[in-house]
């Protein structure tokens, strides 16, 4: 990687563009991984350039957790071992909240969308616990990926920095895909924080942010032919001009 952060690209500007494009496009959450390994170098140049996101007042407040091989079983084995059990696990809290405490139109809309898209795929029909169960459960297998990560922050910190972790997140997301590899961003490991923190020695003092399933995606597994939609700008959007609104 070059160390001159304002040296001019290598690439001719409309390359650079459709490169820059296609990595923040092409990115999508991946549930089947193939046990090819990823270097730890190649983890390495991934945080590496992940670090150059923005951030509040440069406070960089990610820390990550790299958990590979014999220790990434030994977590994924103790979080099962209690989600498994009902009684146990309904008695878990998340780490903080991530989703809305009532949801409504339009996001409970997207969402349901989502879980039929999936579970449709999958050939999980309405009223399937255990097969849903089962699905979930292979959240924290890492979906079978070589490389988990876990990403926490320092309970001091507050909303503020969460915006600087979801920059520092997308930054992994997006420079993994220029390498090849894929991911799936997982709150579902939210639930379990305590354990995590427990098998991986991580301080009270740090709070759990979610996890992330780095590797080759298998893309002959159904579930990975997945594309969710996305709004347009129009959507979202509203050119303000000349003291005048206006919805592109």
């Amino acid at each position: 990687m070059n160390t001159n952060r304002l040296s001019l690209p290598m690439l001719a500007s409309e390359i650079l563009s459709n490169t820059v494009d296609w990595a923040i496009t092409s990115r999508r959450s991946i549930r089947a991984f193939l046990p090819d390994e990823v270097a730890q170098g190649d983890v390495e140049a991934i945080l590496n350039v992940a670090r150059f996101c923005a951030t509040g007042v440069n406070m960089q407040p990610w820390r990550v957790h790299v958990v590979t091989g014999e220790i990434k079983q030994r977590l994924s084995q103790a979080i099962a071992a209690i989600d498994d059990d009902p009684a146990i696990s309904a008695s878990l809290q998340d780490s903080y909240e991530y989703y809305p405490r009532e949801w409504t139109t339009p996001y409970i809309d997207r969402r349901r969308q989502v879980g039929w898209e999936l579970y449709g795929l999958l050939g999980i029909s309405k009223g399937e616990k255990q097969r849903m169960h089962q699905q979930h459960g292979r959240n924290y297998r890492f979906f079978d990926a070589p490389v988990g990560l876990l990403f926490t922050i320092d309970r001091v910190l507050q909303e503020g920095s969460l915006l600087d972790y979801g920059m520092f997140l997308q930054s992994v997301m997006i420079a993994a895909r220029g390498r090849g590899l894929d991911t799936c961003p997982q709150a579902a490991f939210l639930k379990y924080h305590e354990v995590i923190a427990e098998v991986l020695g991580i301080p009270a003092e740090q709070m759990l942010v979610c996890g992330m399933s780095l590797g080759y995606a298998d893309e002959s597994c159904v579930e990975n032919s997945l594309v969710t939609d996305r709004e347009p700008v129009s959507a979202f959007t509203t050119f303000h001009n000349n003291n005048k609104e206006t919805s592109r």
